[in-house]
């Protein structure tokens, strides 16, 4: 899920940041917005290009993963695999610049380089098990009770995120490990990994999912030559909306083939989809009109009225 996070002005001025291109640029911003509350998220260009990039199709998963090795060569990222084999990624100066309040658990193992590789600390721990405030010395005043009861302002430096002034209230009673437990009892996981299959049992087929960039990577596929960027990014705006109004995949794939077969200018493409959704009838009248013709036997026809 994204997230609200903090810029700062100097950011426009960082040396770092300007060492990589523009596009790797927008990346680093886009990922502050992703990452999860300790500045990691998945090492996965087609993932990261779908949530950043998802209506510029012609900066895709390629473009993406030249701008995630800009990044790790500046320094601004480190790239890692953990121990279940997958690959991750961390925002190195994420401490300096985010402060969180009450961060939530991360489904991502710690930098190894960065963060000393400590494992992932489960979603809901915060409430449940050993935690550093709970083996500190009595009266001892630890990170996180400093987080709650002082402004996250150090060294003249804004936090970009509010704070709550109150230890929050815990319901009366207390609550069991069971009942924080990431995976509480029947329940499933409180929170799902990008790209986890959906928990449940449901038999019935998905629906055909069809992105923006794939409509357009079929429909450069199928030129001779690879149209201009602006025109594929225009195409692509139309493209989206169209899929965002719930039209089917079939119909605005029609819609691309008969524009690329004309010509056609990407303003066209919704009427393109229209007449593919609803096309005329071969005799130019309405479905179910027939026309007029005078009865042959007029006697029968009216009965003896006229």
């Amino acid at each position: 899920m994204a997230r609200i996070r903090t810029i700062k002005p100097e950011a426009f001025i960082s040396e770092s940041l300007a060492a990589v291109s523009v596009t790797a640029e927008r990346t680093f911003f886009g990922l502050l917005t992703q990452a999860d509350d300790h500045g990691r998220f998945r090492d996965q260009a087609a993932v990261i290009a779908g949530a950043l990039w998802s209506l510029r199709p012609e900066h895709g998963p390629l473009e993406v993963e030249d701008d995630l090795n800009q990044l790790h060569t500046a320094g601004l990222i480190c790239r890692y695999e953990g121990e279940d084999g997958k690959r991750y990624l961390h925002l190195v100066t994420w401490a300096k610049h985010q402060k969180i309040n009450r961060p939530s658990g991360s489904r991502c193992p710690a930098c190894p380089h960065h963060e000393g590789g400590r494992p992932a600390q489960p979603a809901g721990s915060l409430h449940g098990g050993l935690t550093e405030a709970s083996v500190s010395p009595p009266g001892a005043l630890t990170e996180d009770s400093r987080i709650l009861r002082e402004p996250s302002v150090r060294d003249g430096e804004s936090a970009g995120q509010e704070v709550f002034s109150e230890v929050s209230r815990r319901n009366p009673g207390g609550l069991t490990e069971d009942s924080v437990s990431p995976h509480g009892p029947d329940l499933g996981p409180r929170i799902l990994d990008l790209g986890s299959p959906p928990v449940g049992g449901a038999s019935a087929p998905a629906p055909e999912s069809v992105s923006t960039q794939q409509l357009i990577a079929e429909y450069v596929a199928a030129c001779p030559n690879r149209p201009p960027s602006g025109f594929l990014g225009r195409l692509g705006k139309e493209t989206a909306k169209l899929l965002t109004e719930g039209i089917d995949a079939a119909h605005i794939r029609a819609g691309l083939e008969r524009l690329r077969t004309k010509g056609l200018h990407p303003s066209v493409l919704p009427s393109l989809v229209n007449e593919a959704m609803n096309p005329p009838t071969p005799s130019g009248t309405s479905a179910g009109h027939r026309p007029w013709t005078n009865p042959v036997d007029a006697q029968a026809a009216y009965g003896g009225d006229l």
